[in-house]
């Protein structure tokens, strides 16, 4: 009987989430009348911006639209790209794998929760992508997914952007030394034993790599028989890494812990890396600029932990500065829809102008993935990922009132029903940013190796 009771509610939900993708199926709309922040061109008064199949075609003045195309005159409003969140854990049923140091054979795209009611919250902030991480209790975790948040599917997969390039997560510092070396007695117990574990982790794999090659040789050979070597996914993943198919994304705080990753990676010929949190980042700037694709860093989260005691709300201004590819990200279900506020927060800290303070949360973090050549500035060409806003975006008042995805509007203050947002999932609250090792997001599903007494 509960079975059956199990089954009439999963139906139930199903239904639900199908009838409201369904009333978003429409990829056509003209936007009217308004002030265009086009982030790569800046802020055009007055403009209209078509948008036909999901994709940006015309932005200009007067423009027409075919017959049965929504028009949405958004006079005296602000339309700017959709928000982008370069290291969350939105839509994850789990974030770690903590068995080994190295995880990096496991996939967040297996464990996608299209009924996180995050996602439309992120959408009523104006995000519409977001980089589905794996947590940080590993040295090399698994493999992260970015999401295109088309909320009210069931299907998991089509949350996924299959256009973006594969990304991984490494961490340096607390987080892994504790998970493993306090919580399992193994490597890494110290920093050093951090780089350790990253170096001996691409030997094995250039290794691997050989006995591969050696095969692949042999085998052009008649003469000569030979098995193929067992596949490892563990390290056939490390050798995408090296050969650059994959994007590291890394969990640092201290400046000396950021630079001895710079130097793993030269010493590898890594070039695709990204830092994340990057607290002391601002003491190692030029360098980051140099040898990295950017760091995503909080706007002015610090010493919530003793490795970061050292941070400054400027860090994100002086990154920028200095010529670092800059985001601003969330790692928080609860501020995700609050990015654009973070940004602001940099003019504040730094004296960033406005095309600076929103490209931290639009074309830079889409840098940071390798997908700005589909988002990240409204241009012609690209995907339509919009938020509008009722009021400049930087400025405090300031409210988004339409979220497209791909031409596709996913939330709508106005029209929305009062309820919508607790469609899918009427128990479950937003998760806001606690100091413990037990909520905070990088470090879910691994509070148990840690005593009452032990912070993270």
């Amino acid at each position: 009987m509960n079975k059956t009771l199990l089954l009439l509610a999963g139906l139930l939900i199903w239904l639900g989430t199908q009838g409201f993708a369904q009333e978003n199926s429409a990829a056509d709309v003209l936007i009217k009348n308004t002030h265009v922040i086009t982030i790569t061109n800046g802020t055009l008064e007055n403009t209209d911006v078509l948008i036909q199949d999901g994709i940006i075609k015309e932005i200009g003045a007067n423009l027409k639209a075919k017959k049965n195309i929504p028009i949405v005159d958004a006079a005296g409003q602000y339309l700017m790209p959709g928000i982008i969140d370069a290291h969350s854990h939105l839509a994850l049923e789990i974030v770690n794998e903590a068995s080994s140091p190295i995880t990096s054979e496991v996939q967040m795209r297996d464990v996608i929760d299209p009924f996180d009611i995050s996602i439309y919250r992120a959408l009523a902030g104006g995000t519409t992508i977001s980089h589905a991480m794996h947590g940080s209790a590993n040295v090399i975790g698994g493999q992260n997914v970015t999401l295109k948040h088309r909320y009210g599917t069931a299907d998991p997969g089509k949350l996924i952007m299959e256009e973006a390039p594969r990304t991984i997560k490494f961490a340096l510092g607390e987080n892994p030394t504790r998970v493993h070396g306090i919580g399992k007695n193994l490597q890494p117990r110290s920093r050093m034993g951090v780089e350790a574990v990253i170096r001996n982790g691409f030997e094995e794999a250039l290794q691997y790599k050989r006995v591969w090659a050696n095969w692949e040789k042999d085998k052009q050979d008649k003469k000569t028989i030979s098995t193929p070597p067992k596949y490892n996914s563990r390290l056939q993943t490390l050798v995408d890494i090296l050969e650059g198919e994959i994007i590291i994304h890394c969990h640092s705080y201290r400046a000396d812990e950021i630079y001895m990753l710079i130097q793993v990676c030269q010493d590898y010929g890594i070039d695709n890396i990204v830092f994340s949190h990057v607290n002391e980042g601002f003491k190692v700037a030029p360098e980051l600029a140099k040898h990295t694709m950017g760091a995503s860093v909080f706007s002015d989260w610090w010493a919530y932990k003793f490795e970061v005691y050292y941070s400054t709300a400027y860090n994100a201004a002086i990154l920028t500065k200095n010529g670092v590819v800059t985001s601003i990200n969330s790692d928080s279900d609860e501020l995700i829809r609050h990015l654009y506020h973070e940004a602001a927060k940099t003019q504040r800290y730094g004296g960033l102008s406005d095309e600076e303070a929103l490209a931290l949360i639009t074309i830079n973090p889409a840098k940071q993935l390798g997908i700005d050549q589909f988002v990240g500035s409204i241009e012609v060409g690209k995907q339509a990922d919009l938020v509008l806003f009722d009021k400049h975006p930087l400025s405090i008042y300031a409210i988004p009132q339409m979220t497209w995805v791909d031409g596709v509007k996913f939330f709508d203050r106005a029209t929305d029903e009062a309820d919508q947002r607790l469609k899918i999932n009427v128990k479950r609250s937003p998760d806001p940013f606690r100091l413990s090792t037990g909520t905070h997001n990088c470090m879910q599903d691994v509070d148990m190796l840690f005593t009452e007494n032990q912070d993270f």
